[in-house]
């Protein structure tokens, strides 16, 4: 007989884990997390450099926090080791390596559809999954034989390398900052001046250009990339061309928009999602909490206060 959850949280991040803490809170048990990786908090794990700073606020806006969870700015460290001593405070339920293929809704229940065949029912679901679980490609191919120097994080890079930053938001801004302090570095995005970026990362940047040799490539598009013995060659828009070391995109995530039509989840004339003020789709008792209910990138702080919410509906 399978087990009938009240809550069903597909993501194991800052949103979905505040879920778990704040069902408790509640005396609701039965529920159950949904991880698609081997870990909790992977956009975290994975796409911050270590060390990286991690603000509880979003661009300078302060966000008074609801609940039950005490979160303050740390580093990507502290950030994981918090949410990890939430885990094991709450024994929270989290299955990992469970990617989620549909959500089904028949009479009152869900049944959530895992690639694998299994199916999990509930009472209510809380779609909380990231924007960066899938990093945004460039349009144009990347050849097979320099894929090793094409990156889309930190992950790897070595020190001293020309490595050209493609990309005009927050996450490009901070990768080309950190990487100017030990390596030859370019930050390459298709429009003349940058709209995305926080004050304190454009501070920064033009730090870097004064003080660690930043150049920034504005304006200019890329048109293509071919294969040298060891290094990316990239072809701008207008005929020129330049070699690298190694490239990293940083071009932002991708919303999972098949997957939340498929499961109900309805979009405005503007692309944006559907919700009422207390976070559910226009299917009754389906849910969207953190980074997919603004429209360009969240803070931990309202990840949490969106758990809170939907919890005490």
């Amino acid at each position: 007989m399978h087990t009938f959850y009240e809550y069903i949280i597909i993501g194991g991040g800052p949103a979905g884990l505040s879920l778990g803490v704040e069902a408790q809170h509640k005396n609701i048990h039965n529920t159950l997390i949904l991880e698609k990786t081997a870990n909790h908090s992977a956009t975290i794990r994975d796409f911050y450099k270590d060390g990286k700073r991690v603000d509880k606020d979003w661009k300078g806006k302060t966000v008074e926090l609801k609940g039950n969870i005490n979160f303050s700015d740390g580093t990507k460290e502290t950030t994981l080791d918090f949410f990890q001593n939430l885990i094991n405070e709450y024994s929270l339920n989290i299955k990992y390596n469970i990617d989620v293929e549909s959500i089904k809704k028949t009479d009152n229940r869900f049944r959530v559809i895992t690639r694998d065949g299994h199916i999990y029912n509930s009472r209510r679901v809380v779609i909380a999954i990231g924007n960066m679980g899938k990093p945004n490609k460039p349009s144009y191919p990347i050849p097979p034989k320099i894929r090793k120097i094409v990156n889309f994080n930190l992950d790897k890079y070595n020190h001293g390398e020309k490595i050209l930053v493609v990309g005009g938001g927050n996450s490009a801004s901070e990768y080309a900052y950190e990487l100017a302090q030990e390596c030859n570095v370019t930050l390459s995005y298709r429009k003349n001046k940058f709209s995305k970026v926080n004050p304190e990362n454009i501070e920064n940047l033009d730090k870097a250009v004064k003080q660690n040799g930043l150049k920034l490539k504005m304006g200019i598009d890329i048109d293509h990339l071919s294969a040298l013995e060891d290094k990316v060659r990239v072809h701008f828009n207008h005929r020129d061309f330049e070699d690298f070391d190694r490239i990293i995109y940083a071009i932002g995530g991708v919303v999972p928009t098949d997957f939340l039509k498929s499961s109900g989840v309805t979009f405005d004339e503007n692309k944006k999602i559907i919700l009422n003020q207390n976070l559910e789709s226009e299917v009754e008792n389906l849910f969207i909490a953190g980074d997919l209910t603004v429209s360009s990138g969240g803070s931990i702080a309202l990840a949490i206060n969106n758990a809170f919410d939907i919890i005490s509906m």
